[in-house]
């Protein structure tokens, strides 16, 4: 329908789409901004300016897509920087960005402590401005905020991101530019760490993956890597799996990973351009409680910055350089 159509039938956008804002109110939430996206058309999923304009819920027509983690959505106030003090406020959820000048596993890094994972995710965004309306026939929902990991005398990284929905569209695309914005050279590591759950998330589940290749990033995964793509039941005890691999990309450099459940016929699919993202990251937990399938594009491999700095693999953005990632998160009847 075209804009003219769709106006005659509604008092208000809201009633086939758009974005809430709100404040959270209640226990280790309380005081976070939250902003709903609606799509109009089944897709609806919650981003969270104060940490870092990250996505937690995520659900198509009723059904839960992702994994949310006993901390739930916590205030970055509670956040601890120290060793393994990360998952204290991990939420899990659509996306936590991992980053941006550190990830992987906590380690000394010359004189740096540094924490699991990085500190981007308890960062608040800034300007976050909420850009959404009418281009030709299309309602854009577009909302983006400025998050900054800088410190005097340190590295000094932005990001700015933009997500958008259009809608009547189940999809939506992230679009992150960060700059060095400071005068020395910075490191620059990031890693979306992208996360489904039950129902979505089971033994009915398929995970549809093209790598050109495949290595272990922990001892557990060894057992487990000829099969990388099953999903099973939670089970007692198990040890988390990590996988690294390098997808099979189409001549613009694109590659996609897919889960699909045929029981609930729903497919998602997550795109990306390997020339900005090289690798993509495989979190296997499928424990009881902590059942969860992380997909996770990454400019790096799960190392962490000392790992990277001693294989000279650690990238770095020069003063006023400017790089660009675009992920796409597409869910399909199927």
């Amino acid at each position: 329908m075209k804009r003219t159509e769709i106006e005659q039938y509604i008092g208000n956008q809201l009633q086939i789409g758009g974005c809430r804002k709100y404040t959270l109110t209640d226990g280790r939430s309380r005081g976070l901004r939250g902003i709903d996206v609606d799509s109009g058309s089944g897709l609806k999923y919650t981003i969270l300016p104060d940490r870092g304009m990250d996505i937690s819920l995520a659900s198509y027509k009723g059904i839960n897509l992702v994994y949310l983690t006993c901390s739930g959505e916590s205030h970055p106030a509670f956040y601890e920087p120290e060793k393994a003090g990360w998952l204290r406020t991990f939420d899990a959820g659509l996306l936590t960005t991992c980053g941006l000048t550190y990830l992987g596993s906590p380690v000394t890094d010359g004189d740096e402590q540094l924490g699991l994972h990085g500190r981007y995710s308890a960062i608040p965004a800034r300007q976050v401005s909420d850009f959404s309306g009418w281009s030709g026939d299309e309602y854009q929902i577009k909302v983006s905020g400025i998050v900054e990991e800088a410190s005097m005398f340190g590295n000094k990284l932005r990001l700015e991101r933009q997500i958008k929905t259009i809608q009547g569209q189940n999809s939506l695309l992230i679009t992150d530019k960060v700059t060095n914005f400071g005068f020395s050279p910075s490191p620059y590591t990031i890693l979306y760490h992208m996360n489904m759950g039950y129902p979505f998330l089971c033994e009915d589940a398929e995970l549809i993956i093209d790598p050109s290749n495949t290595q272990c990033c922990n001892d557990e995964a060894g057992s487990g890597l000829k099969e990388f793509r099953k999903i099973r039941a939670p089970k007692a005890g198990f040890q988390e799996q990590v996988f690294c691999h390098t997808l099979k990309a189409d001549a613009k450099d694109e590659a996609s990973v897919t889960l699909q459940n045929k029981k609930l016929g729903i497919a998602l699919t997550i795109k990306f351009n390997i020339k900005q993202l090289k690798y993509l990251m495989q979190w296997k937990m499928f424990g009881q409680g902590e059942y969860v399938l992380g997909l996770e594009p990454s400019n790096v491999q799960l190392k962490n910055r000392k790992e990277l700095r001693e294989e000279n693999l650690l990238p770095f953005l020069q003063p006023g350089e400017t790089v660009t990632n675009n992920i796409e998160v597409v869910i399909k009847d199927i």
